[in-house]
């Protein structure tokens, strides 16, 4: 009876981060379309999730960010509440979350078919992908963004707020998160209170190190996303390419 407890009690320890709850804690505001690949994805005109374009024709995200709902990908952002003329806001076609994703933390990534190609332009633009053998030693410096709150009861951010996460090592986040940490499948960081880092409402988002996305938001510490003690975890990208491949090209 103990040990379920123990199991129910940890399950809640996690939250995925695409509860629009909190966005990016400490950061900055980006310099605007510094960051042409990002995308917001959105229900109703209100934001969700975020998203990468790594294709004129494809976004990259978390699969928890699948809704029932139809989903709008805005690209060419950096005030979701204006109007922007740089923005361009195209309907999702298909949905391809992982095959394997069973609603749990593990094999947390889709891809979205567009519509219609996105223009591309000095303010929208996909991002290169990383090596398939490719490894970020722990301790670089890797950047997150998004447009979620900016802390717990605080305002969502209207425009991009962008900060530094440091890659740590796969074992120390073994040892925190256990069995919910897959190694092969994912990448974490650590964090300080004052930087900050991802938090609910940024949820795939990208981890970019050395310009590349490393790594796709994927969940915290439900209880304060901006607790040092708990790494931020991220799916790791390289390991999921044969699979984006093979969906890409139909």
């Amino acid at each position: 009876m103990i040990q379920m407890y123990c199991i129910l009690f940890f399950l809640q320890l996690l939250s995925f981060t695409g509860a629009s709850e909190s966005g990016i804690v400490g950061g900055k505001v980006a310099k605007p379309h510094s960051r042409p690949y990002m995308a917001s994805l959105q229900f109703s005109g209100h934001h969700s999730c975020g998203g990468i374009l790594i294709r004129e024709d494809f976004v990259l995200t978390a699969a928890h960010c699948k809704n029932p709902q139809e989903m709008t990908v805005v690209l060419g952002a950096h005030d979701i509440r204006k109007q922007e003329k740089s923005q361009q806001q195209i309907k999702v076609e298909k949905y391809f979350p992982h095959p394997r994703f069973t609603g749990q933390h593990d094999y947390d990534i889709m891809l979205l078919k567009l519509k219609t190609n996105a223009t591309l332009n000095k303010k929208v633009k996909p991002i290169g992908l990383p090596k398939k053998d490719g490894k970020i030693p722990a301790n670089v410096k890797c950047s997150v963004a998004g447009w979620g709150r900016t802390g717990a009861n605080k305002p969502s951010s209207n425009v991009l707020m962008e900060t530094t996460e440091k890659m740590q090592f796969s074992f120390e986040c073994k040892a925190i998160w256990k069995e919910y940490f897959v190694s092969d499948h994912m990448l974490c960081t650590t964090f300080n209170k004052k930087t900050g880092g991802v938090c609910q409402g940024d949820s795939g988002g990208p981890l970019v190190c050395n310009s590349k996305p490393q790594g796709i938001t994927a969940y915290t510490y439900e209880g304060d996303c901006n607790n040092p003690k708990y790494p931020h975890v991220f799916t790791k990208v390289n390991f999921f390419l044969p699979w984006m491949k093979t969906v890409m090209q139909g």
